[in-house]
């Protein structure tokens, strides 16, 4: 199956640019409560995933005091912990769901790295009980 039935596009996926503050960073996860973000560089190429803790441990190796503070702190200045694999457009489904093992979501890229969405776990997951269940009422499973 192709992978890109699964995508949620960019145009409506909350990311970063890489040449965000740390403020605007925090900004935009508290806006929309997500605990992981993806992060691109200007050019649309995928950079990786920030992190709440990413966020938080920065905070405290610099002993941020002041919010305001976080405006001269670069994105690509903060170390990230975790890097979420993207899959390529032309992957197959198996690869996305072996991804979703350890990720929330997949980001997504075409042949030049550029980011053009995510596969959340939710939908993956969704997919999964579906064949399940078709599989149950087929008699296979």
């Amino acid at each position: 199956m192709n992978v890109l039935f699964f995508l949620t596009p960019k145009n409506d996926v909350a990311y970063l640019y890489d040449d965000y503050s740390l403020r605007q960073a925090i900004e935009k996860m508290e806006h929309y409560r997500y605990s992981a973000v993806p992060v691109i560089n200007r050019e649309g190429t995928y950079i990786g995933t920030i992190t709440e803790g990413d966020l938080l441990w920065h905070i405290k190796e610099v002993q941020l005091k002041d919010l305001y503070d976080a405006e001269d702190i670069p994105l690509k200045s903060i170390k990230r912990h975790w890097y979420n694999e993207p899959v390529n457009a032309q992957s197959n489904i198996e690869d996305v769901i072996m991804k979703s093992l350890k990720q929330n979501f997949v980001p997504v890229i075409d042949d030049n790295g550029t980011f053009i969405g995510i596969i959340t776990r939710k939908d993956i997951m969704l997919y999964c009980y579906n064949e399940y269940k078709n599989a149950q009422e087929s008699g296979i499973a």
